[in-house]
């Protein structure tokens, strides 16, 4: 379906791109072509995956905090001075973790707002008015998550989640003038390193019984994600914009994802 220079003399930033589902987006786009900037808060997993992807291609890192615009404004000229261009911006970065939502404290709800809902528009905002704008041209790809009916159990990542929904399809109205691209991915359970970040009783529970309430009986892969990346970047995509994908088995549609925090 992909040819080997696809992106070629593209250039792709992933946040998030040092683990996990952003770490084989990036790896893709290598496989295809184009240059690669991966960013993240954690250098020394950024070190490690860069130490891997260079053996495919031109491939550059950078830690940032997106809640932080400043470092964020350093980036895009960190990407300006080195590679001249931005032409596909990969919004993965983001993080929360599994509470019932009367036990969300201020700070935990403000900390995941702030991280996946002000800093994907941080970040989204600063590409824009460095690159794409100018440019007249970019593509931009949000990772959600599986807000298809709620997301009880992590209230606080559900209402940034469908904030970044919203603000894909506004933005895409917005910026078609300029020919920018936006869409949205949104991931069911997908077998990650993302994985690890949940307790060892909800982690153990979630590969165990979760492929059970999935219609298509398995978990995703980071493959599953990056393969529809590819996609939406890509000329094949050419009439879709606004759009928010689910890559869930199905699950969106029947059945629970997780037992509820707390639930006897």
């Amino acid at each position: 379906m992909f040819c080997s220079n696809l992106f070629q003399d593209q250039v792709v930033l992933v946040t998030g791109g040092g683990t996990g589902i952003g770490y084989e987006i990036a790896r893709q786009f290598l496989e295809y072509g184009a240059k690669v900037w991966i960013a993240s808060r954690n250098e020394e997993k950024l070190q490690l995956a860069h130490n891997q992807l260079i053996s495919l291609g031109e491939c550059y890192y950078q830690t940032v905090d997106i809640r932080q615009p400043e470092q964020v404004q350093n980036l895009a000229k960190t990407i300006a001075q080195q590679s001249g261009r931005l032409d596909i911006l990969v919004n993965n970065a983001g993080g929360q973790f599994m509470l019932a939502a009367e036990k969300i404290s201020l700070n935990g709800w403000n900390t995941v707002i702030n991280n996946n809902l002000n800093g994907t528009w941080y970040v989204t905002r600063t590409m824009a008015d460095t690159f794409f704008i100018p440019q007249k041209s970019g593509n931009i790809i949000n990772i959600i998550a599986q807000i298809f009916r709620g997301f009880p159990g992590m209230a606080h990542t559900g209402a940034a989640r469908a904030g970044v929904d919203n603000l894909t399809k506004t933005l895409a109205v917005e910026w078609s003038k300029y020919n920018i691209y936006v869409n949205a991915i949104a991931p069911g359970v997908i077998h990650s390193s993302g994985l690890d970040t949940y307790p060892e009783e909800i982690r153990k529970n979630t590969l165990e019984n979760a492929p059970r309430k999935i219609p298509l009986k398995k978990l995703g892969k980071v493959e599953d994600v990056a393969y529809l990346s590819l996609f939406l970047a890509s000329p094949m995509a050419s009439f879709i914009t606004g759009e928010t994908i689910y890559v869930d088995g199905g699950q969106r549609l029947w059945g629970d994802m997780w037992e509820l925090p707390d639930d006897k």
